[in-house]
């Protein structure tokens, strides 16, 4: 496609680390070969940023967010420089498409860039531009299935001049649906049978707007936006207590604090995130063929919110769970199990963009 790097689906190298860059903070993870299992968690790292470092997925101050980085790379005292990075999925289209199969690479790259031209609003050489075969289709055996994804260069250079300034090397630069999906993929392989024939929520919830995703067989068959976010309970706490915003996040995890927090703010913020969701699974029913849910996952920072998963499961009426990217790995002795429980719902997308090292 005569695109270097920045481009989007770039391979991967053997020491990898996955960061997820986005206006809450930078996870980064760390995944390596196991000796007890086929992966092994050997660090992670949640580092805070300056509010407004990123606004709407832009990065608005390069220099905050390359110093938190340097930070965050200092305290994991890792050695790897190769990393994998995601764009927002508001930054990137993405189209699957279909192709006639056993094209050259060379034949492929054509095709795709002769079919983004219909699909992209901008200049073609204003884009970063990559694809990935994803299968035979199931329509056409003649036919295979193609993820096209498109980004304007300079959102996905602003990325990677961040990681540059900090000394690492952008190896993969990936979209953070996708890289959150990967990792729902490495948990499902554990379920019974796969989880095939289950139609799976995911709700991730970020700072202001919680991303919907229903999965079936391995397919996304629902994306979806829903205005519910963690931070209207962090302010409220800042608000009312006079924390600092670290302060507060912590602190909406463990539920310490005054005796009024369960009745004042802890029950309407509940009531308010298990109404807005279960807003977005009726239109999910309303607006496809699916009558049902089997089970819902919850990720991002503020997931474990105490009550959160039971109010949702309530409304919802059915099975909800906190998700755990780590499902089945191999855990380092320095990390601390007690606070990993914590953190591991918001570091769904930095461990897909780290399974990449493994093919998944």
């Amino acid at each position: 496609m005569g695109l270097k790097l920045p481009a989007l689906f770039t391979r991967s190298s053997p020491g990898l680390l996955g960061i997820d860059i986005s206006s809450s903070g930078i996870k980064a993870v760390e995944l390596v070969p196991g000796s007890k299992a086929a992966i092994r968690l050997q660090r992670y790292v949640i580092e805070p940023l300056d509010e407004g470092a990123i606004t709407d997925g832009n990065i608005e101050s390069p220099e905050a967010v390359a110093e938190a980085l340097a930070r965050a790379i200092r305290r994991m005292n890792t050695r790897t420089r190769d990393v994998a990075l995601a764009m927002p999925a508001s930054a990137v289209i993405t189209k699957r498409i279909s192709l006639p199969a056993g094209l050259s690479d060379e034949d492929y790259e054509f095709q795709v860039e002769s079919e983004a031209s219909q699909y992209v609003p901008f200049a073609i050489e204003e884009v970063s531009l990559d694809f990935q075969v994803i299968g035979p289709s199931p329509n056409d055996p003649s036919e295979v299935d193609v993820m096209l994804a498109a980004s304007r260069r300079e959102k996905v250079e602003d990325r990677v001049a961040v990681a540059e300034m900090c000394g690492l090397r952008p190896t993969i630069v990936d979209v953070d649906s996708l890289a959150a999906r990967a990792a729902l993929d490495h948990v499902t392989a554990f379920m019974p049978g796969a989880g095939q024939g289950l139609v799976l929520a995911v709700f991730d919830i970020g700072q202001m707007v919680t991303r919907v995703s229903m999965v079936f067989n391995g397919e996304t068959v629902f994306e979806r936006e829903q205005a519910f976010g963690g931070q209207q309970l962090t302010l409220d706490l800042m608000r009312l207590y006079g924390l600092s915003q670290e302060e507060a996040e912590l602190k909406k995890k463990t539920g310490e604090l005054p005796d009024n927090y369960q009745a004042d703010v802890l029950a309407p913020f509940l009531e308010q995130g298990a109404s807005d969701l279960a807003r977005a699974l009726q239109f999910f029913y309303t607006s496809t063929p699916y009558t049902r849910v089997d089970r819902i996952f919850l990720a991002g920072g503020a997931s474990v919110v105490p009550g959160l998963a039971e109010a949702i499961a309530e409304r919802a009426q059915a099975p909800t769970e906190i998700l755990t990217p780590f499902q089945g790995m191999e855990i380092a002795e320095s990390i601390r199990e007690r606070q990993l429980r914590f953190d591991a719902p918001a570091l769904v997308t930095a461990c897909g963009l780290a399974l990449r090292r493994f093919g998944e």
